[in-house]
């Protein structure tokens, strides 16, 4: 048996890691969970100050010894105090900065002791949760029946990138406020709509397009026990 816990940034990740990602590890004995960072007495999410996420991580690591932490944080807004932060900027592939800051993040909460290296997999998501919905527009838009009318121009901000993780980073133009521009009958709300979606638009399909998604997806795929 593997334990999992995954630290997420909000209650959008929460959601999507239990209702969507933990359900399809369970038949090969790994039992993820998902938990928010306490950002006041009263709530979680939001405000990921870096010192109070390191310490947060090291406090899971050293809970038990056994369990698994990894994290599902958006690129988009992160602290600049994350280490390699302002390195990362002058990097102008979305891949290679999310993948500087993972291999930053992880060498500066190994330190803490010689076995958190194996047991912490760090994940920073580009740009943003709401980039993995644009893997299919049509599955999205099924979701509610006035939405209809936003495909074609959601489909059109798709089809100018990439991949939905190329969809940009300013705020404007970040992945969640395009989709709160065109989904307002009703209006989106990521809590719910976004774990729908993605659960419509399935895994295999959001792997196939999301490069950096698939690479963590795996990396729980193959862990085993030892």
């Amino acid at each position: 048996m593997i334990r999992v816990q995954v630290i997420c940034e909000g209650a959008t990740e929460e959601a999507f890691i239990m209702d969507v990602v933990a359900p399809l590890f369970t038949h090969q004995q790994t039992f993820i969970t998902a938990r928010g960072i306490n950002t006041s007495p009263s709530s979680k999410g939001g405000a990921l100050v870096y010192q109070r996420v390191s310490r947060f991580i090291v406090n899971c690591l050293k809970e038990d010894a056994n369990t698994i932490v990894t994290t599902f944080f958006d690129l988009y807004g992160l602290h600049n105090e994350f280490p390699c932060y302002a390195e990362s900027q002058t990097i102008t592939d979305v891949y290679q900065r999310a993948a500087l800051l993972e291999q930053a993040f992880k060498q500066d909460i190994a330190p803490e002791n010689s076995l958190f290296a194996r047991r912490f997999i760090p994940y920073i998501q580009p740009y943003e949760f709401e980039g993995l919905l644009f893997t299919d527009i049509a599955k999205l838009i099924e979701l509610e029946d006035n939405w209809q009318s936003s495909l074609i121009p959601l489909q059109a901000i798709r089809d100018a990138f990439a991949t939905p993780e190329h969809i940009n980073d300013s705020y404007e133009k970040k992945p969640s406020a395009r989709l709160e521009k065109q989904l307002n009958n009703p209006f989106y709300r990521k809590t719910l709509h976004g774990t729908l979606a993605i659960q419509s638009i399935g895994i295999d399909k959001l792997c196939a397009e999301c490069q950096h998604f698939s690479e963590w997806y795996t990396k729980l795929s193959q862990l085993r026990t030892e």
